[in-house]
């Protein structure tokens, strides 16, 4: 990492309130690493786009991802984009609408766009790290189809900027008197309590029908995996086959699938 400040460019040198300006790196980072969602706008044939998204720094760099389907990823790979971020510190309320404030600090990064194609596993474990520092290690390893779905864009930062404000009212001296509260309402996040997740999503809890249920269960379910063209079909049937009595009327079901299967075409449809 490089230490030291950033070169002012005519994109990231502020023009207006310049004194609320800094190119310090170490802010630039620091507002990056305390921010969890930013916005990045980039133009596609001619056209604006911003998009919100999660972010995460390592080193002079920053990351965000998403699915390999979406055109607007790969169609900003290797053209300039504009990444921006900010942290609301508190709303100034002043003794008139016109001079109500907030306090803030936010950070602009130019760059151009690069997608990343090594340590893509180690990239997102760093991005798991920066929301829970230590839990990539208690988590299972990403699957080469979950890496193939994920596209991890990259930009320097070498062109940024950080503007901030943390002050009180900036009242004109007529307004002093005027009998309104004036101050500065401060804002902080912080984490809440951890909420355990204690159903499990439908379509986990039908995998262990497939090695733990009876014969019998288990026979229904693999005849319903082969009939039903949906997995969310096939999760509904497999979980009522879990209940007692449950395996005829899986069957029943399934068998009322099959004619809307038949109509499905063959390569869509479920396999085991």
């Amino acid at each position: 990492m490089t230490d030291g400040s950033l070169t002012p460019t005519e994109r990231t040198r502020v023009k207006r309130l310049a004194d609320r300006a800094s190119y310090e790196r170490a802010d630039v980072h620091r507002i990056l690493d305390e921010t969890y969602t930013c916005a990045v706008g980039y133009v596609i044939d001619g056209r604006p786009y911003v998009t919100t998204t999660a972010h995460w720094r390592d080193g002079d760099r920053v990351y965000w991802h998403g699915s390999s389907a979406s055109r607007f990823l790969r169609s900003v790979v290797g053209n300039e984009a504009c990444l921006t971020a900010h942290l609301l510190d508190g709303f100034v309320l002043a003794r008139s609408g016109f001079e109500h404030s907030m306090n803030y600090r936010s950070v602009t990064v130019f760059g151009r766009v690069e997608m990343v194609e090594r340590d893509r596993a180690g990239v997102l474990d760093r991005f798991v790290e920066k929301i829970v520092p230590g839990r990539s290690a208690e988590l299972r390893r990403p699957t080469e189809q979950e890496l193939k779905a994920t596209t991890i864009l990259a930009m320097p930062i070498e062109e940024a900027s950080v503007k901030s404000r943390d002050d009180g009212t900036h009242d004109p001296e007529a307004d002093w008197g005027e009998p309104v509260w004036a101050g500065v309402l401060a804002i902080e996040s912080r984490f809440a309590d951890l909420i355990p997740e204690t159903d499990p999503p439908p379509r986990a809890s039908v995998l262990p029908l497939l090695t733990s249920a009876s014969d019998e269960v288990r026979t229904s379910a693999v005849r319903a995996l082969g009939r039903v063209g949906s997995a969310a079909d096939i999760s509904f049937l497999l979980a009522l086959a879990a209940e007692d009595g449950a395996v005829r009327r899986a069957a029943r079901l399934a068998a009322r699938s099959r004619d809307r299967v038949r109509a499905t075409p063959r390569g869509s449809r479920a396999r085991v």
